[in-house]
């Protein structure tokens, strides 16, 4: 690909805000789809009602993943070797 059509990247510094960012958005919209397909089996109202469910799980999974990760990566790091480079 040449240096025309080469995609934009995103600074370094987000990266801290987009990991939790896609990992919420991908985390909650697979299990409230499981879980609202659970409550409700292939209701019509499926889709829309787990859209709902997705949006709210997200609102509260994305600022916590911002507030707990940093704790997750200490601890993670305490059980685990440090990576050779």
């Amino acid at each position: 690909m040449n240096a025309r059509h080469q995609r934009r990247k995103l600074p370094a510094r987000y990266a801290a805000v987009l990991s939790p960012l896609v990992l919420s958005l991908l985390m909650t919209f697979i299990v409230s789809f499981i879980s609202t397909l659970k409550s409700l089996g292939l209701h019509p109202d499926l889709p829309s009602i787990w859209l709902t469910a997705w949006g709210l799980s997200w609102l509260v999974a994305f600022p916590m993943l911002l507030l707990v990760l940093p704790v997750v990566r200490r601890i993670v790091g305490a059980l685990c070797e440090p990576a050779r480079r």
